[in-house]
C-alpha cells in the first residue's frame, strides 16, 4: 500500500466565519464531499464517513506561545513533542535544538531503514541549491529530514522528467516567477493525477504545501479563496484514481489560512483528514494532537 502524506502549512480548523475563514466561504466540492457536505471546520470534526475521517489535532502540545512551522513539523516528523523537549515552539526554521531531533531523518529514516520506499516528492528549482549551497539560505524541518535519512532532493531535471512535482502544483510559478520556461505547466487537475501517479511509487510519499500559510500572513481574502479552489481542483484529480486501499493523510503544523483577520498564527487545532478505506483509518483512532501522527504511519505502513 502507498501513504501520501500530505502537508499543508499554516492550516487550522476555525469558525464558520465567511468575514475571516475562506474555508467557511470557498466552494470546495471535492473537500465538502468526503466531509459529507461539510466545510472543513472546527465544528466539523470529528468526522467518521465511507471513505474519510476527520479529527481535530492539538498543535500547542502543552507549550505557550503559538506553535511555529519548525517545531511543528518536526513533531508531525518524528512524533516526539519537540516544543515541550526543547521549552517552546520555534520557525520557521529549525534552530539547532529543533535539528537535533531530526538527525535520524525522522519518518523518512525510519522507513528506510526498514527497507520501505520513501520520498518527498517536491521538487525544487536551481536558486534554492544554490542559497543552500552558498549558505544564504537553510533547510526547513521537512527537506532537513529528507537528507538527514540520506535521502535526495528532487531538482529541476527531475520534474521534467515527471519524477517529482512543483510546490504549488502546476509549475505556473517556475515558468512566470523564476523565467524556467521550459518547464511544463499543467492544470490544478492534471497535477492531482499526477500526484497521485508519483505516489504508487513509494511505499511513503510526502508532498509540502506551504503556499497556504504564505496566503494567511497575507490575510488576502481573494487570494486565499483562489488558492483553496486551486487546490480542491487538486484533490479532485488525486481523487479520480486514487486507490482505496491506500491511504491519503492530510494534516498541517499550526493554524493560520483559518483566521485571516490576523497575520499571526493560531493556536486552532489543525485537521487530520484520512482518506481511505476503514482499516487504513483505523489506525489513527484516538489520535490527539501531532505526536501521534508518525507513529500512526509507521504502524500501518510496518
Amino acid at each position: 500500500m502507498t501513504v501520501l502524506f500530505m502537508f499543508l502549512d499554516g492550516v487550522g480548523l476555525g469558525e464558520d466565519d465567511q468575514q475571516k475563514n475562506p474555508f467557511a466561504r470557498a466552494y470546495l466540492p471535492n473537500l465538502q464531499k468526503l466531509l459529507g457536505g461539510s466545510n472543513l471546520l472546527a465544528a466539523s470534526a470529528p468526522f467518521a464517513g465511507e471513505k474519510a475521517s476527520l479529527l481535530a489535532l492539538d498543535a500547542s502540545l502543552g507549550v505557550g506561545g503559538l506553535p511555529q512551522s519548525a517545531t511543528g513539523q518536526a513533531v508531525l516528523l518524528t512524533g516526539q513533542n519537540v516544543p515541550a523537549a526543547i521549552g517552546y515552539h520555534y520557525g520557521p526554521k529549525p534552530d539547532k535544538a529543533t535539528a537535533a531531533h531530526l538527525q535520524q531523518g525522522g519518518i523518512f529514516g525510519e522507513l528506510t531503514r526498514a527497507g520501505k520506499q520513501a520520498a518527498l516528492v517536491n521538487a525544487y528549482p536551481p536558486g534554492y541549491f544554490e542559497g543552500i549551497n552558498s549558505g544564504m539560505r537553510k533547510f526547513s524541518s521537512i527537506p532537513l529530514a529528507v537528507i538527514s535519512a540520506g535521502l535526495s532532493l528532487f531538482t529541476k531535471e527531475d520534474l521534467l522528467e515527471g519524477r517529482a512535482i512543483s510546490a504549488d502544483f502546476t509549475a505556473l510559478g517556475w515558468r512566470d516567477r523564476m523565467n524556467l520556461h521550459d518547464i511544463p505547466v499543467m492544470s490544478p487537475h492534471e497535477s492531482g493525477l499526477h500526484l497521485a501517479a508519483l505516489s504508487r511509487k513509494y511505499d511513503f510519499a510526502f508532498f509540502e504545501y506551504w503556499l497556504t500559510d504564505y496566503a494567511g500572513h497575507g490575510q488576502d481574502m481573494q487570494a486565499a479563496l483562489e488558492l483553496l479552489q486551486g487546490f480542491d481542483l487538486v484533490l479532485g484529480g488525486l481523487l479520480e484514481t486514487w486507490d482505496e486501499q491506500d491511504l491519503l493523510l492530510i494534516t498541517s503544523d499550526h493554524g493560520n489560512l483559518e483566521d485571516l483577520a490576523t497575520r499571526r498564527h493560531t493556536g486552532n487545532p489543525v485537521p487530520l483528514l484520512l482518506v481511505g478505506n476503514e482499516k487504513s483509518r483505523r489506525y489513527f483512532e484516538g489520535a490527539k494532537d501531532l505526536s501521534d501522527v508518525a507513529p500512526a504511519i509507521l504502524r500501518l505502513i510496518h
